[in-house]
């Protein structure tokens, strides 16, 4: 999905992974996480910037209460994550980094997401067809 966001702004874009730890810290709140990942991501960037270019850096958090979750590991821990979240309301934060040659600024934003009850047929159906192994509470 930020892919299709970026590549819609009609610049030219070049879409990498940069591969980093995303075990958060100790100390880091959970509420900051998703932040302090987006700067590690930017700091990890292996490359010189030009001074025309912009890297942009993201991850996403989930928190329901104060537990933080973060990518499955696999389908049977979707499926916990999934449970977990069912017939809950929890925050999804997306930390964001820009980092220019120059500069970093860094920033997150909070939605609150309201999930109805989900029966166990439904979160397998949805871990089978979806594969939201990739997505931080599955």
């Amino acid at each position: 999905r930020r892919r299709q966001l970026v590549q819609g702004l009609d610049l030219p874009v070049e879409v990498t992974r940069v591969d980093v730890d995303e075990t958060p810290p100790e100390g880091v709140p959970a509420d900051q996480v998703a932040e302090f990942l987006s700067r590690k991501k930017a700091m990890a960037w292996p490359g010189e910037l030009a001074p025309d270019q912009v890297l942009l850096t993201a991850d996403t958090t989930v928190l329901v209460d104060d537990l933080l979750l973060n990518k499955p590991d696999d389908e049977a821990d979707a499926r916990r994550m999934l449970g977990i979240l069912s017939g809950r309301t929890h925050r999804v934060i997306t930390g964001v980094c820009l980092r220019t040659a120059a500069d970093l600024l860094s920033f997150a934003d909070e939605t609150i997401v309201h999930f109805r009850s989900l029966t166990a047929e439904e979160i397998a159906y949805y871990v089978e067809r979806h594969r939201p192994l990739d997505k931080a509470g599955a």
